[in-house]
């Protein structure tokens, strides 16, 4: 993938996890997990029947990951997966704000839908097949690799450079796996939340750190004096929507409501209006996003 911008992080806004304005306050991720109204319903009901009857959907969405899902400085959460979760509420529920938003963080997206505190998880999870027996994930909304950001002086040219040096990663990113297993030797300095990480990168607490690209390139656009390294961590790979594991029906109405999606180009749409700024413009959309769900490697 030819990106060559990122992500800047507003290290203020990051810590906001106030409600938004047209849907119920949003819920902070507890250490304890505990079913919420996404599992109260007659055993008896489909699953998109009991969301209905319930008249609210519920979905865990970054707070700290501009443009995907951030708190803007009026307190909604904003963003190219909350946009995508407000559109899903509109047309099975016929209101865009009848959408509850629940804070996750990477390493809690899993265990919220495992534990029915949320219906369904719109947070930028990379499908992975260790991932993927845990959840069941729809057809894919966006492409991305995980490479790995430095300072400008540091020296260090590729990958294999950051031996014996510190890598900064978020708890249960890609990049946090796949380091675990590739360079189990490295010392990582790990964070739950993506802001705190980058907050460590800009005090220099590390001499990297690994992230998908499409974050990296908006830091490194925004923040003068960083650079992404062209070394990949593995290939590229979709990211997309999550249920839980067996929950077929929701998952194929996610898919035929991305297919029906692509049709008006609403995640074109949603790219223009969050995420070109962030990056080159030269960037081809087709390089970041996946319209209609149509996934080709």
């Amino acid at each position: 993938m030819k990106l060559r911008s990122a992500l800047m992080f507003p290290l203020l806004a990051a810590g906001l996890l106030v409600g938004c304005g047209n849907s119920e306050a949003p819920k902070q991720a507890a250490n304890e997990v505990k079913p919420t109204p996404a599992a109260e319903a007659a055993p008896s009901a489909s699953y998109l029947d009991r969301i209905k009857a319930r008249d609210k959907l519920i979905v865990g969405v970054f707070s700290d990951k501009p443009p995907f899902g951030y708190v803007d400085e009026g307190g909604n959460y904003v963003g190219f997966d909350t946009d995508i979760a407000k559109r899903f509420a509109k047309d099975l529920l016929g209101d865009e704000g009848k959408v509850e938003f629940v804070v996750v963080e990477p390493a809690s997206r899993i265990p919220f839908l495992q534990s029915d505190k949320v219906d369904l998880i719109l947070a930028n999870m990379t499908v992975t097949p260790e991932r993927a027996e845990a959840v069941d994930f729809t057809n894919p909304n966006l492409r991305v690799a995980v490479q790995a950001i430095v300072r400008e002086d540091s020296g260090i040219e590729k990958l294999d450079d950051l031996a014996g040096k510190t890598v900064i990663v978020t708890t249960g990113t890609t990049a946090d796996i796949w380091l675990t297993q590739n360079r189990p030797d490295w010392k990582l300095l790990k964070f739950e939340k993506n802001s705190e990480s980058l907050q460590a990168l800009a005090n220099g607490r590390g001499d990297a750190y690994a992230q998908d690209n499409l974050v990296l390139f908006s830091w490194a656009k925004q923040n003068p004096g960083y650079r992404v390294l062209a070394d990949k961590l593995g290939d590229e790979a979709p990211i997309a929507p999550a249920v839980k594991k067996g929950n077929i029906e929701l998952r194929d109405w996610v898919n035929t409501e991305l297919a029906k999606l692509g049709e008006e180009k609403f995640l074109l749409k949603l790219y223009d209006q969050y995420v070109r700024k962030e990056l080159a413009d030269d960037t081809d959309p087709n390089a970041v996003i996946v319209e209609g769900g149509d996934w080709r490697g």
